[in-house]
């Protein structure tokens, strides 16, 4: 196993942690053994939110027992102070915890800082204060945003999207990080499973020196796998290269990552799903997407307002009707028998 200090905030984890989102579409006996599972083959930090259901209750119900051998993340949505401390109230009590290790802002489209009228850093310090959270992290699919968190060096902890398909603006996140003496936590380490092989994605994440990577996972084979990397790192072999690179000149660009903060769609397109169906048929078996349900789901497309509203929330400014439109044209192609 290969332990990491997360940036300078003292706290020791073993360099793969576990983000804990998909388990809100699981049953709470299959979340409770994938989680005690990670913990028992040396995971030892796992991240959630407040906004992910039933995500901490599960996490909560995993830890009892073993509370004081794992570190602890969660994250709030809170707009103001007030529902700031609703949010930590509220984990807390769910999670069946006094702290929690890493308290993290999700996603604003803003970086909260001291004096604000919203009060929401101000609000962050004082809980800290009061021993309710240990560390101040933020999370962020924007690249200004997340910029401005390191440079204002108000934060311990960056989490950011990051996985072998990204590009030059992420590793300067990373590095920017380490001067700053912030830990950096990578979502998305599978690109919203356009990445297909997880020990690929492992030994990757492997070189990158002070990055953790959560590794989503709601199955036990995906576990698994991670897991074995923890027990003997997968080592970056010319193989696993070669994938890279394929993958990296298929992939890399202008793609849907699936991340959702498009939605919702006021006609009811599953953008985050949609926006990216030529690639997911390119990656997994064909049949898995032309079902009845998903043909009626592309379909919604054809209604597509062109309100713009999508685009106007994509973290990652990506002309989303274009991307919609050209799917359901190779979609159809592929229905009509033709390969992409």
């Amino acid at each position: 196993m290969k332990k990491i200090e997360l940036g300078h905030t003292g706290i020791i984890i073993e360099k793969n942690g576990i983000g804990c989102l998909p388990v809100q579409r699981v049953t709470k006996e299959e979340a409770v053994k994938l989680l005690k599972k990670a913990y028992e083959g040396g995971v030892n930090f796992f991240d959630t939110a407040r906004a992910y259901s039933d995500s901490e209750e599960k996490l909560g119900e995993a830890i009892k027992g073993i509370r004081d051998h794992v570190y602890i993340a969660t994250k709030t949505q809170a707009k103001t102070a007030e529902e700031f401390w609703k949010d930590l109230d509220t984990s807390l009590q769910t999670l069946g915890v006094d702290h929690i290790d890493v308290y993290q802002f999700h996603n604003p489209s803003f970086c909260p800082l001291p004096g604000q009228e919203n009060g929401l850093y101000d609000a962050m310090v004082e809980a800290k204060k009061q021993g309710k959270i240990h560390h101040i992290g933020i999370t962020n699919h924007s690249l200004k945003v997340a910029q401005e968190a390191i440079d204002s060096g108000l934060y311990e902890t960056l989490q950011f999207p990051f996985s072998y398909l990204s590009g030059e603006p992420e590793m300067k996140l990373i590095e920017g990080c380490r001067k700053a003496g912030m830990g950096f936590i990578a979502m998305k380490g599978m690109a919203g499973g356009l990445i297909q092989d997880g020990r690929v994605a492992s030994a990757f994440m492997d070189t990158m020196e002070g990055v953790v990577p959560i590794w989503g996972i709601q199955r036990e084979h995906e576990l698994d796998q991670f897991l074995e990397g923890i027990r003997q790192p997968y080592a970056l072999t010319d193989e696993f290269k070669a994938v890279i690179e394929k993958d990296q000149a298929e992939l890399a660009g202008e793609f849907c990552r699936g991340c959702g903060y498009c939605m919702p769609c006021p006609v009811g397109i599953p953008i985050n799903n949609c926006a990216r169906m030529s690639l997911m048929i390119r990656r997994a078996p064909t049949a898995a997407w032309t079902s009845p349900q998903w043909q009626e789901k592309m379909n919604l497309i054809d209604n597509c307002l062109h309100c713009n509203q999508c685009a106007s929330k994509c973290p990652y400014h990506l002309d989303t009707p274009r991307l919609l439109q050209d799917n359901l044209k190779d979609y159809r192609e592929v229905l009509a028998g033709k390969p992409l």
